[in-house]
C-alpha cells in the first residue's frame, strides 16, 4: 500500500509540475501582437479562453487534493480522468491563446480558490460529496460555456469548443452518477 501511495504522489508532483510549467510558460510568453497592437479574437473569444483555462486549472487542482485525500476508488478514477483530459485541453487552450495574440494571466480565482480551500478541509465521506458536487456543478457551468464557445467568432474556438463539449458533457455525466453512488 505505501508503494501505491509513493507512487501516486509521485503522479500527483509529475503533474502539477507540467500544470506549472504550462501555467508560467503561458503567462510569460509574450507573442508579437498584429501592428495595431490588438488581438486576434473579440471579446466572446477572449472570455472564452480566460473561463476555460480558469475552470481547467480549478478542475485540475480540486482533482489533484481528491487523489490525496479520498480512498474511494470511484472518486479517485473520476479525479484521474479529471486531471488527464483537463490538462490535454488547457494544454490545447493555451496554443489557441497563443495563436491569437491573447496575452493574459493563467489564474484561478479569488472565488474558486476559497472553494478549493473549503474542500481542502473536509475529510472521509464529506469530502468525497463535496468534491463529487463542485464537479456536478463546475461541470454544468463549463457544458453551458463550451456550447457557446461554438457560436464565437472565430473558427479555431468554435472547433476546440465541439470537438471538447462531448468531454465536458461525460464529465458531467460521470460525476451525476459517482455523485449518486455516494448517497
Amino acid at each position: 500500500m505505501n508503494t501505491y501511495r509513493l507512487a501516486m504522489k509521485n503522479l500527483i508532483y509529475t503533474l502539477l509540475c507540467a500544470v506549472a510549467f504550462v501555467s508560467i510558460s503561458s503567462c510569460a510568453y509574450k507573442q508579437a501582437r498584429n501592428y495595431n497592437d490588438e488581438t486576434n479574437a473579440d471579446q466572446d473569444g477572449m472570455a472564452f479562453i480566460k473561463n476555460g483555462l480558469e475552470g481547467g486549472l480549478t478542475e485540475i487542482k480540486a482533482s489533484t487534493l481528491a487523489i490525496t485525500n479520498s480512498s474511494n476508488p470511484r472518486v479517485l478514477s473520476l479525479a484521474k480522468m479529471m486531471i488527464a483530459d483537463h490538462t490535454a485541453a488547457g494544454n490545447q487552450l493555451v496554443k489557441i491563446k497563443a495563436d491569437k495574440d491573447i496575452i493574459s494571466k493563467d489564474i484561478i480565482s479569488t472565488g474558486h480558490m476559497e472553494m478549493i480551500h473549503a474542500l481542502s478541509e473536509k475529510k472521509g465521506p464529506d469530502f468525497d460529496k463535496a468534491y463529487v458536487q463542485m464537479m456536478v456543478n463546475d461541470h454544468e457551468k463549463a457544458v453551458a460555456l463550451f456550447a457557446g464557445g461554438t457560436r464565437v467568432n472565430a473558427p479555431e474556438i468554435q472547433d476546440f469548443a465541439a470537438k471538447t463539449l462531448p468531454t465536458i458533457q461525460m464529465h458531467l455525466d460521470s460525476s451525476k452518477a459517482v455523485l449518486a453512488s455516494l448517497k
